[in-house]
């Protein structure tokens, strides 16, 4: 199992009261009347979908509620750094070389 650690509750819980939301950093279109068919399938679906060192958007959905991002290697599934939401992504390269990947 697991172990995952929220930084608003500031306890480390089993990974079933979590819940993975995809990709981090996702950038709504600027002026959503304005974008594109694309724009939106882009926004909505495409995604990167990283073997490796990837930033992705986690809840805690059995606990406080609350959205945050970590960096977690997606082939040991080692969790590398978890970061509040509205903190800036961390150099992933870094990390993955701090990591020894």
């Amino acid at each position: 199992m697991l172990l995952i650690y929220c930084p608003y509750c500031q306890v480390e819980r089993a990974e079933t009261e979590f819940a993975c939301r995809g990709e981090a950093h996702i950038a709504r279109p600027a002026d959503p009347s304005q974008a594109t068919d694309e724009d939106w399938v882009e926004f909505l679906y495409m995604r990167d979908n990283t073997k490796g060192v990837a930033a992705e958007r986690w809840r805690h959905i059995h606990g406080c509620g609350r959205f945050f991002n970590a960096v977690r290697d997606t082939v040991s599934d080692k969790f590398l750094k978890i970061y509040k939401t509205g903190e800036p992504k961390p150099d992933l390269e870094a990390i993955a070389k701090e990591a020894g990947r």
